[in-house]
């Protein structure tokens, strides 16, 4: 009798063997995946809320062609059930139980990104969230007003108030949720630039400062002339001479502005129109990124009062201190003379 409990009991132990060694083989191979036509990945939402369990038929539903009850199993097993966070995910082939699991108590969201590129307008931020690869439209058919107001920024014009950057996030976000992170960032940016501000600049409040950058980045070919350029607009503004500008010329034109700037243009009094306007226009008219910020706070130390392209392809300018010398180098650079 003895001899047969022994037997059994060599059986079971020898069995268990087994099945542990099956399990820790299952494990660690990967699991064959049921790919959409064209796709490389299997993509995997866990809303929140859902059981151990409840991931495991998510997960077979998706595309992993394993069991669900061993699945769940593993899951239960594991003791790290209760750590699965909610989220995106993308299986790839290679997957195995062990990895997917890791990755689901990891919370290893799949993330995409969005660029948002220095001297966009608002309108072209808009449109690049748009077109941002599984972000939630939340703002689609809303005004600019509804937006700043949802932003918790009533009031606040939308222009210049977002920091170009590439953004990241999980799918499924809302292009809003980019946008508060954005606008939190230029807030950052603007603080860090006007606590560096010259003191003898002639700006007056940080406000005076985006609105600043925001015509430095457009007005920059070259990156190396920013301060320059900074430098310019700072000696007409401590003076009183019009900025005379043709950024801001065009931007207050808005859709009316046919790709070309004429002298009819430049004579229609606008908000924008640092011709017929001193000082500076109402709001920023682009964004402007941390070296524009930086060029409008800490301008470089120049006489120059005008400057013009050089248009030899560098994307450079040419700096003058005087209105004679100005109209030399426009002769020169732009009329070829």
């Amino acid at each position: 009798m003895r001899r047969v409990f022994t037997s059994l009991l060599t059986l079971v132990f020898t069995g268990a063997l087994l099945l542990l060694g099956a399990a820790l083989w299952w494990l660690h191979q990967p699991m064959p995946l049921r790919l959409q036509p064209g796709s490389q990945v299997v993509d995997l939402e866990i809303e929140p809320g859902t059981p151990a369990s409840g991931v495991a038929a998510v997960v077979v539903a998706s595309g992993a062609d394993v069991p669900t009850p061993l699945l769940q199993a593993w899951f239960r097993f594991s003791g790290q059930a209760r750590l699965i966070k909610a989220g995106s995910y993308e299986l790839v082939p290679g997957t195995t139980p062990r990895k997917l699991l890791s990755m689901l108590v990891r919370g290893e969201e799949t993330l995409k990104n969005v660029t948002l590129v220095e001297g966009w307008t608002f309108t072209q931020v808009r449109t690049a969230l748009q077109k941002a690869e599984q972000l939630t439209p939340e703002t689609a058919g809303l005004g600019p007003e509804i937006i700043m107001e949802k932003l918790g920024r009533p009031g606040q014009h939308p222009e210049g108030r977002f920091f170009p950057d590439t953004y990241t996030y999980a799918k499924g976000s809302s292009d809003l949720a980019v946008l508060k992170r954005a606008a939190r960032a230029m807030d950052k940016r603007l603080d860090a630039a006007w606590a560096q501000r010259n003191p003898d600049t002639p700006l007056k409040t940080p406000e005076q400062a985006l609105i600043l950058a925001s015509i430095v980045e457009k007005e920059t070919g070259k990156a190396s002339d920013r301060a320059q350029i900074g430098g310019v607009f700072s000696n007409r503004l401590r003076i009183g001479m019009p900025l005379q500008t043709d950024p801001t010329v065009i931007y207050g034109l808005g859709e009316k502005f046919d790709g070309n700037l004429h002298k009819r243009d430049l004579l229609a009094d606008t908000p924008y129109n640092t011709y017929t306007r001193l000082g500076l226009p109402p709001t920023p008219i682009a964004m402007p990124g941390k070296a524009a910020l930086l060029a409008a706070v800490q301008p470089a130390p120049t006489k120059a009062l005008y400057f013009v392209a050089r248009n030899d392809g560098s994307g450079s300018s040419h700096f003058s201190a005087s209105l004679d010398e100005h109209n030399r180098a426009v002769n020169k650079y732009i009329r070829g003379q």
